[in-house]
Formats: C-alpha cells, structure tokens, sequence
C-alpha cells in the first residue's frame, strides 16, 4: 500500500519543519510538498496534480500571515480549482472558537485538529481524514456537541460571522456591504445575538461572546 501523500500549508517554517518531523514518524505517511499560505497550496496542488502525483490530504493552518487564509483556501480546493476530485482537507491550528470551527466546517474540511494535541491523535486524525472519514480534536467535538445539546438557543452561523464583525468595529452599513446584506437585516440578526446572549449593546455581546470563545478576542 503507498503512503499517503500529505501537502502542509503554514506559514511559519519552524512549525512547518517541525509537523514535517513528526508525520516522518508515522508510518505510511509522506511530506511531497510544503506552502507558506492558501495561494501556494493552490499553485502546488495544481502543479501535482498536473504532473500525475496529486496529494491525498492538505494539512491546512488557518492563519497564515497576509497571504490566503485557511478557510478561504479550503473554499477554493473543495470546489476543484486546483484539480479534480479534490483532496480532503484536514485543518491543524491554534484557534479553538466556534466561529473558526464553522467556518472550517462550511468550506469543507473533513477534520479540525489543534497543534498542541499529542501526535498519536494527529496520527489518527491524518489516517482518517484521508480515508474520507470526518475527524475532530476532542475539544472542537465537545464543542460542537455543546452547540446541539444546549437548551440556550444557539447562534447561527450568520450571527457568528456577524459578531467577529462586530468585534472589528464595523458599523451596521459596513457590515451589511461586507456580507451582502442590508443594514436592516443586519438590525435584526443584532436582536437576535443580544438576545441569545443576554446582552443588550455590541460592547457587551463582543465581551460575552470572547469569553466563551464564539469569537476570538480582539
């Protein structure tokens, strides 16, 4: 059986040199390219897939300096623009809230692991990913469950989007340009969010929402 050929998308090289020691460990498993953000991953796929030699997974960072983001990266691999079928693509990062986990999820990831889990659990996390199989850190599981099993009414994925906008700074108008809406929908799903939040004013729905890590903080 061949190994499963693995691209790694970071942009930090001492992290990329160090996830390229750690995968030389686990058998049947090999680095054919690395990227130092989305656009690179992109050229290389399209390069291997060109020559015959396509990858079977992308081990994907989520933030990668100013080059293309994790998310959007994912986006574009899983609508075939770097060739067809596309390779699953399993996100490895340092952020944990609901919104980058949603937002993994919504462009296609098949998994969502954290850097800091033990290797073996990265070992099982890369075999399964690219066996077509969905595979979650505990955490970002528990996580997800959480959202299912809570009583409390749950923010959408829209309301999420909305709040890390809000975190931002943006006003009602720049909101409603930045995801295609108008201000007074955006009007609404604020209602919404305050709501669910217990809050009643964009300070305190950031603040509620950082601290249990909806969004990143700012």
């Amino acid at each position: 059986m061949s190994d499963i050929r693995v691209l790694l998308v970071d942009d930090h090289p001492v992290v990329r040199a160090g996830l390229r020691a750690m995968l030389a460990d686990f058998p049947g498993v090999s680095v054919v390219a690395e990227a130092s953000d989305g656009d690179a991953a992109l050229v290389e796929l399209s390069k291997l897939h060109t020559l015959g030699e396509p990858v079977d997974l992308v081990l994907m960072d989520l933030q990668m300096g100013d080059g293309m983001d994790g998310v959007t990266a994912t986006g574009k691999i899983k609508a075939g623009e770097a060739g067809s079928p596309p390779p699953p693509v399993l996100i490895l990062t340092t952020y944990d809230t609901d919104a980058d986990i949603l937002a993994a999820v919504e462009a296609g990831a098949s998994g969502y692991m954290l850097k800091d889990a033990p290797p073996e659990q990265i070992r099982q996390a890369v075999l399964s990913a690219a066996a077509g199989q969905t595979a979650l850190a505990p955490e970002v599981a528990a996580r997800l469950m959480g959202r299912i099993r809570n009583p409390s009414p749950a923010l959408s994925g829209r309301e999420v989007q909305l709040l890390e906008l809000l975190a931002t700074g943006m006003s009602n108008r720049a909101m409603a340009k930045q995801l295609f809406i108008s201000e007074a929908t955006v009007k609404t799903h604020l209602v919404h969010i305050y709501s669910k939040l217990g809050v009643d004013n964009r300070t305190a729905a950031i603040a509620v929402a950082t601290q249990r890590r909806i969004i990143r903080g700012h």
